[in-house]
């Protein structure tokens, strides 16, 4: 195969699977952490394949950024999940891909796009995994789609930079809230952690875990913080910018952390944090890895959306948390009111 048609084949995938009852809730809605999983097997896929089209170190790509994902209409069993993947601008040391996600229905034909995403990629050589290879360069269809990518690539690395910079606090597991002493609707009372023993099959090439088993347990403790609050069947809306900020091995035990921060009449919004401890090295010493916010609503049995609970603060910090969250609530309003009014 020669290099021009190897990095076309490189550029873009496509993968489907038929969605089973164990990746639903017990209504028949698809959980967010699962479409999240596809997303990040098909970006890694697709930039693995890209990041290996030159001749050197072989390596495997790494997610280090989700964009944020709206889940533009819910998914059922039964039916087919079509993803597809693209790479859409390259840096040295860096590749975005955009994917996105369709349903269908295969009893009636319809389709419909459930999700959108965009991703960012760092490849690290199998030979040394503290080294990053430098990525191929792309054909771009003009010098302003270039330019485009260069911009969301500064813009997302100045965002991770200001999350690094105060991604401090670690939160003490709270697997079981203390019901007889917290009540209903306060922070402390819907606060719950997972922990889980990372093993091979979480793991990539490198021994390092696969972003979307990541984002997949960051998905269920969130489920889990806003059930706990409504009350009711709830699902994902959508997730803000996650950033993964350290590598996490195989053999650590991670603790994924969840705290509802903001709640409007119509969706509540949950901060969850990852926290990983290696076993083996424990010299290391306990670090933050992935943080995001988890945006839910809340739905009847037909599926109708049904009110928020209001949320009871305790504290100043609760409140600042409070106004950090109706601040970001605010901002995706109004972002999300421009694009529609961009598409009219």
């Amino acid at each position: 195969m020669s290099g021009t048609q190897s990095q076309a084949t490189a550029s873009s995938l496509q993968i489907c699977r038929i969605m089973r009852p164990d990746d639903a809730n017990i209504v028949g809605n698809v959980h967010g952490g699962t479409i999240l999983k596809m997303i990040e097997e098909a970006g890694c896929i697709i930039g693995t394949r890209h990041c290996n089209t030159q001749p050197g170190d072989r390596c495997a790509a790494q997610l280090a950024r989700v964009e944020r994902t709206d889940f533009l209409y819910p998914m059922f069993i039964g039916e087919v999940a079509h993803v597809s993947a693209e790479i859409t601008y390259a840096s040295k040391h860096s590749v975005e891909v955009q994917v996105h996600v369709m349903s269908e229905n295969i009893l009636t034909g319809a389709t419909k796009m459930t999700n959108r995403a965009a991703l960012w990629y760092v490849p690290f050589s199998l030979k040394n995994v503290d080294n990053v290879t430098e990525v191929p360069p792309i054909k771009y269809a003009s010098l302003e789609q270039e330019e485009e990518g260069k911009k969301r690539y500064e813009a997302q690395k100045m965002e991770r930079l200001e999350t690094k910079e105060r991604n401090g606090e670690l939160l003490m597991p709270v697997s079981a809230p203390d019901r007889t002493t917290k009540e209903p609707y306060t922070v402390g009372f819907s606060q719950s952690s997972l922990i889980h023993l990372v093993g091979p099959s979480d793991c990539t090439l490198h021994g390092f875990v696969h972003g979307g088993v990541t984002m997949k347990l960051m998905d269920e403790v969130a489920g889990i913080v806003a059930a706990r609050h409504c009350k009711t069947n709830i699902v994902t809306a959508s997730v803000d910018a996650i950033n993964f900020h350290r590598k996490i091995m195989k053999g650590c035990v991670v603790t994924v952390s969840g705290r509802a921060t903001f709640a409007s009449n119509k969706s509540m919004e949950i901060e969850v944090f990852v926290d990983a401890d290696p076993l083996i090295e424990a010299e290391k010493g306990k670090y933050r890895a992935v943080t995001a916010f988890f945006t839910y609503i809340s739905l009847d049995k037909q599926g109708k959306p049904l009110p928020i609970p209001s949320m009871k603060l305790e504290g100043d910090e609760e409140q600042r948390r409070f106004e950090d969250g109706k601040m970001r609530y605010l901002q995706n309003k109004a972002k999300r009111l421009a694009d529609k009014e961009r598409q009219q």
